[in-house]
């Protein structure tokens, strides 16, 4: 399989959680007031990073987005970026949560990760679990109540997870994993879990790289023609460059679920 890879982390340690966006005009390129990305005027943003199976951060986020957006009056648009499950022990109640509990004065967009592909694919092909385990999988395979008897991952065992994972996720679940979208686009935001193929235009992006790349986009100083928010590549806080905005800061391990808000060309973020 393609793509099923480790992820590797990515860390960026700044000392000064509130002086950072201030910190990167020092050391990036500031863009021109005429490149400066916004939004339609009546339009807030709010985008998710990835919550890898933790509820209770996921419930304290919901709690401080929707007191937030109780002083808007125009549209509001919440964009989770992917990568629901694994590695935190709620990755069932998470789906749950999203499914049963959406904020109801929010236009809500799900995309899809790398770790809700790697889920697809091993409920098609027992072999991919292989790779899945090595990065989380097996979190999510637990939270459904399936289990995974001890020793050496032997195909007879692999398709007998397989075979019980396929028979505990409830149908309703299914329908939301295969219906995740893969980028979302707003005014000057483009939205995506992992990011973008330096080397392609935006809507001739491949779904792989969408949800995959990692360090030829991380390197990347081109302008992509929107500013792209993306997860995938945990770092300590956002990670503001010229050309895109990071948001993954290891909610599973580090308690920081966060959210960036948007609104015209302000810019501010709320976390756990």
């Amino acid at each position: 399989m393609t793509g099923l890879l480790p992820d590797h982390i990515v860390l960026l340690r700044i000392n000064e959680p509130i002086m950072f966006s201030r910190l990167l005009s020092w050391v990036t390129p500031s863009k021109s007031a005429t490149q400066t990305p916004c939004l339609p005027m009546g339009q807030r943003l709010y985008v998710i990073g990835d919550i890898h199976g933790r509820l209770d951060l996921l419930q304290d986020l919901h709690r401080q987005i929707e007191v937030d957006g109780l002083t808007f009056t125009g549209n509001k648009v919440l964009v989770y970026l992917g990568d629901y499950v694994d590695r935190g022990h709620d990755s069932k109640d998470v789906i749950d949560e999203l499914l049963s509990h959406p904020l109801s004065a929010f236009e809500q967009v799900f995309l899809k990760g790398n770790h809700e592909d790697a889920l697809l694919n091993f409920l098609g092909d027992y072999r991919v679990a292989r790779d899945w385990f090595q990065f989380g999988g097996e979190a999510t395979v637990f939270s459904y109540g399936v289990a995974i008897p001890p020793g050496m991952r032997s195909d007879d065992k692999l398709k007998r997870i397989q075979n019980d994972l396929q028979a505990q996720i409830p149908k309703g679940h299914l329908e939301f994993f295969s219906s995740l979208r893969t980028f979302f686009e707003i005014g000057d935001y483009f939205c995506v879990h992992a990011g973008v193929h330096p080397g392609r235009a935006l809507h001739q992006q491949r779904d792989e790289d969408l949800m995959w790349i990692r360090g030829e986009f991380l390197h990347s100083r081109k302008d992509h023609g929107k500013t792209i928010i993306h997860g995938h590549s945990i770092t300590d806080y956002p990670d503001e460059q010229v050309n895109r905005i990071g948001i993954d800061t290891g909610a599973y391990y580090s308690n920081r679920l966060t959210c960036v808000v948007l609104e015209g060309i302000d810019r501010r973020y709320l976390k756990t």
